[in-house]
């Protein structure tokens, strides 16, 4: 299962299933999981900790330093969900003392040439297409999707089931279950087809829609616009999802398409 071309350092924990390929190199500190495919020319460096099933492309770095200034040498990590893909290319960072680890969820697909730096914390079933690049200190619900050439600013929070289309820079705070896109990035819509394909029922888009229109659409400041989504629509986990989202951003929340351009 192991190409004699690759070197694998001796105390790496590799399970007896894993497959590599030739000219691949394992640190020491690493552990990989069952099941999981190492590509040809991957380097997997000190901190890596890989889940199962996972298959790892060619020119992979999974866990090398953080590029960051500040970091010192401290023991961190790299971690990869069970059963993701890892496309070629694709870099991974590990974490600094801030959260001391890197962590992309299970079920993801990280497409080639791709960048997670040092502190993001990734969530399950999320696909990163083509470049995507998020700087450090990250974090990224469930059910993302970042079309191709995306590029996340540090200190970032991208909410569950958000779509980013391709070439956006994202500044700001992306709420859940949204589309943005447009410079600046800006409020386009609800991710409807993510959210049926993934079995919300009419009556949560519908709910979705109608809270997204009250924050976004309407001319509403936003301490009004949460003032008005608190006492017009009852408790439901959606609901409350989105105001815990809204107040406790730090960066702030992107804002709708014709507020951004001030015509709202």
């Amino acid at each position: 299962m192991i190409q004699p071309l690759a070197y694998i350092h001796p105390q790496a924990k590799i399970a007896g299933n894993v497959v590599i390929e030739p000219f691949v190199t394992i640190h020491k500190d690493v552990v990989i999981e069952e099941g999981t495919w190492i590509g040809s020319n991957v380097t997997i460096m000190d901190g890596a900790r890989i889940g199962k099933n996972c298959r790892i492309f060619p020119g992979a770095v999974i866990s090398g330093i953080p590029q960051d200034l500040k970091f010192d040498g401290e023991e961190t990590t790299a971690e990869i969900g069970d059963n993701t893909t890892i496309r070629e290319c694709v870099t991974v960072n590990r974490g600094t003392k801030d959260k001391w680890k890197t962590v992309i969820g299970k079920n993801c697909l990280i497409q080639a040439y791709s960048h997670i730096a040092h502190d993001c914390i990734v969530g399950d079933n999320c696909i990163f297409s083509n470049s995507s690049t998020l700087a450090g200190h990250i974090t990224v619900g469930d059910y993302v999707v970042l079309a191709g050439m995306v590029a996340v600013h540090q200190f970032c929070h991208i909410g569950s089931h958000a779509f980013i289309a391709g070439g956006s820079l994202v500044r700001k705070d992306v709420p859940p279950f949204v589309k943005a896109a447009r410079e600046p990035l800006s409020y386009v819509g609800i991710n409807s087809v993510g959210l049926r394909r993934r079995g919300f029922s009419s009556n949560q888009i519908n709910e979705i829609q109608d809270i997204y229109r009250v924050l976004f659409v309407k001319n509403n400041n936003l301490t009004k616009a949460l003032d008005i989504i608190e006492a017009e629509y009852k408790p439901t986990e959606i609901r409350d999802e989105i105001l815990d989202f809204v107040r406790n951003s730090n960066r702030g929340v992107m804002k709708g398409f014709g507020q951004s351009k001030g015509i709202l």
